[in-house]
């Protein structure tokens, strides 16, 4: 079983709230939920903290996800206590800050038989916001009774990508028309949230957005 596991939470410093920011005729978060859901997964969840479980909660059950509430700090703990509770074998991990989030790339690492036998897995050389990570649920385990250091259980998978004397890491090139590493499409900045906005406004429509018309705006700008 495959569960897409989307962290989010409202009480971001750099920007607070910015997952229920509007953007292109939903929230941030919501485009996040809608690109996940194509995945070819069999649950959908978020993944929240108890302080903003009441306010997200609505938003997901909209966009057909569950919702559970965990650890506010310690993410590594809130995606365990969850992956004990669902049990899925493998979890596609992806964060509410990536509103351009690929399903595109997400069905494609899940359709590639050496991803399944990684512990950890995700492609290298797209934009930063597009990715995805798969991680075994049994690697996940084994990190979250291991890791110690605030920052392996802030951000769930640093533990596993430095400890590649415990598990089996797996980080092919993405293919090439999905590669431009030096572009960036996360939300943390009010800066980025302007550069969303523009590339809505040229591209989304209210429409969806797919990975490969995003990297030809990235590439080449706005059609004339």
């Amino acid at each position: 079983m495959i569960a897409v596991f989307l962290q989010a939470r409202l009480g971001s410093t750099r920007l607070p709230r910015k997952a229920v920011l509007p953007l292109g005729g939903d929230t941030v978060v919501g485009h996040a939920m809608n690109n996940l859901r194509k995945i070819h997964a069999d649950q959908f969840w978020l993944l929240t903290d108890k302080d903003s479980y009441t306010e997200l909660q609505p938003i997901a059950e909209a966009h057909s996800f569950e919702c559970l509430s965990g650890s506010k700090n310690d993410v590594l703990r809130r995606f365990a206590v969850a992956a004990e509770k669902l049990a899925p074998e493998f979890i596609v991990r992806a964060t509410g800050d990536n509103p351009l989030v690929s399903y595109e790339l997400a069905n494609l690492l899940l359709e590639d038989p050496r991803a399944r036998e990684a512990a950890y897995s995700g492609y290298i050389g797209p934009p930063v916001g597009v990715g995805v990570e798969l991680i075994s649920t049994s690697a996940l385990l084994q990190a979250h009774v291991r890791a110690r250091s605030h920052h392996d259980r802030e951000h769930v998978s640093p533990y596993l990508y430095t400890h590649r004397d415990l598990f089996d890491i797996y980080l092919p090139q993405a293919p090439n028309q999905y590669c431009l590493p030096e572009a960036r499409v996360t939300l943390d900045t009010v800066n980025d949230y302007r550069h969303l906005e523009h590339i809505f406004a040229w591209l989304g429509d209210n429409q969806e957005i797919s990975t490969l018309q995003l990297l030809e705006y990235l590439r080449t700008g706005p059609a004339a």
